[in-house]
């Protein structure tokens, strides 16, 4: 029953699951070493890591499809090597929500790591500490309430991605079949309890996720007031 009628629900968290966690890891780690650097190009850099925020998901899509698709360059590579492709399978599920959802990670953190004073780094450097625990003990804790926020947004950026996975990855029911594209096959079939069942649980992830995160921020703020 579960992996008839419920696997969307799955098949959306589980990606999303995955897809926060990478983009946790890469995000945090460029915008800790570009957010306080000034170098060539870092305008350039930085427009192309926020691009897929302002695009359309169906260019971002293209785009992926362009790059991972028989003829691309990842595409090539991957049959040539290993005999395999990443178009219309989980995978490509995964890519189009980690690429959708890193501006948000990338913006959130390079902010984090931006707003406080860097002599508080620069003492610790003094005092022989190294630069893996100044991260952890300093940068990482001073950011953490922005980079919490990336997390969250991240989450729900991921869970709700449709037209980059569409393009990509297809409509595959139990492979490819997110939430998002689940309500759109189900409105084409004119299956409108259907679609209706799935707005109503993607709808309330998203409110939980948004409501968490405003009374996550008073709470830290009154806690900051008070100290």
């Amino acid at each position: 029953m579960f992996d008839e009628n419920l696997s969307p629900l799955w098949l959306s968290f589980k990606t999303a699951a995955i897809a926060t966690v990478i983009v946790f890891i890469v995000g945090v780690f460029l915008a800790r070493v570009i957010a306080r650097r000034d170098f060539p190009g870092k305008g350039i850099l930085e427009a192309i890591f926020l691009l897929p925020l302002v695009l359309p998901p169906t260019v971002v899509g293209f785009a992926l499809l362009v790059f991972f698709g028989k003829h691309g360059p990842v595409g090539v590579f991957l049959d040539k090597w290993f005999d395999t492709q990443v178009v219309f399978t989980w995978s490509a599920v995964i890519i189009a929500a980690v690429v959708v959802a890193f501006p948000l990670m990338y913006q959130s953190a390079a902010a984090a790591f931006q707003q406080y004073d860097d002599n508080v780094e620069r003492a610790a450097y003094t005092m022989g500490a190294s630069r893996w625990r100044v991260f952890w003990t300093v940068s990482f804790p001073l950011a953490w309430p922005g980079i919490l926020s990336g997390t969250v947004l991240t989450f729900a950026r991921a869970l709700g991605e449709f037209g980059a996975t569409l393009m990509l990855a297809g409509y595959i029911p139990g492979v490819t079949d997110t939430i998002p594209l689940s309500i759109y096959f189900a409105v084409e079939s004119g299956n409108m309890e259907k679609a209706t069942f799935w707005v109503v649980i993607i709808i309330a992830l998203g409110f939980s996720a948004i409501l968490w995160l405003n009374w996550w921020s008073k709470r830290s703020m009154m806690r900051y007031r008070e100290k």
